[in-house]
């Protein structure tokens, strides 16, 4: 009998296979998981809008770590429990810089994702061609970003930058470093902008708070540089086949990749 109580699943390289869905196989072991008692959660950079597409898979899970740990929703009782932002004066900042350059901006509030439509339609240009259906069928669409944003200032809950090459992606690194924000690299050239303090583990110690669990009692599954707080403080880090190098250095085990039920795999030897 494992002393685990939850698992945290990433998405996208993790739950989900290269066709962004989820596998007979793994929905099976979420089931029967969830149908034993035990929690299993996302835990994705991915807004709520975003996740519409997944809905019909999601059905077994409750929990929600979204944007990076900045939102934690409750899908039973459909309630925001807990959310974090990046104050409306950072985010000016950051954007006055950005518009510098050649990047698609786009940014969550209160789980809503907003971005550029122009942008959208030449989501190649910046390396993020793969998600470029999904985000034209689940998000907001404005004509032009900046403008809209500093009409309707907000609080932004994470704040994407897509540069449409790694040498503009590490000039945009080295110019907003200043900031007192988490920034981790995603995919091919994209940039991830947090609020202070605010990561994958921070939403999955919020979460455990919640559930009256400890972080101890939990998994972490993972790929990618988001996802490096949240193995590092699970109790039992799992990283995927196709994970990067040093992702797969520092944890516990390895599981197969997302193409060949990796999280099926985490479920039934360490959660159940």
């Amino acid at each position: 009998m494992n002393t685990y109580e939850l698992i945290a699943l990433d998405m996208d390289g993790t739950l989900l296979t290269d066709q962004k869905n989820i596998s007979e196989k793994t929905k099976r072991w979420i089931d029967k998981a969830v149908e034993q008692g035990k929690h299993v959660v996302l835990s994705t950079g991915r807004s709520l809008d975003e996740l519409k597409d997944n809905e019909t898979d999601l059905m077994s899970i409750r929990y929600y770590i979204c944007e990076s740990g900045a939102l934690i929703y409750d899908c039973k009782e459909d309630k925001i429990l807990h959310v974090e932002q990046i104050p409306e004066t950072y985010v000016k900042q950051i954007m006055d810089i950005v518009k510098e350059e050649d990047v698609m901006i786009y940014y969550d509030n209160n789980g809503r994702s907003i971005s550029e439509q122009e942008k959208i339609n030449h989501m190649d240009h910046y390396h993020m061609g793969q998600y470029q259906d999904m985000l034209k069928r689940c998000i907001v669409t404005v004509d032009h970003i900046i403008d809209h944003y500093n009409a309707h200032p907000c609080g932004v809950e994470k704040l994407n930058l897509f540069s449409a090459s790694e040498k503009i992606r590490e000039r945009l690194y080295q110019r907003l470093k200043k900031f007192p924000l988490p920034m981790v690299y995603a995919e091919e050239t994209s940039l991830e902008i947090s609020p202070q303090n605010v990561s994958k583990a921070t939403g999955l110690q919020k979460l455990c708070e919640h559930l009256g669990l400890s972080i101890e009692q939990t998994i972490a599954v993972g790929d990618s540089d988001n996802d490096l707080e949240i193995l590092k403080a699970a109790g039992l880090s799992v990283a995927m086949e196709n994970g990067k190098a040093h992702i797969k250095e520092i944890c516990d085990v390895i599981v197969a990749d997302n193409n060949h039920d990796g999280c099926a795999e985490a479920i039934e030897k360490f959660l159940l």
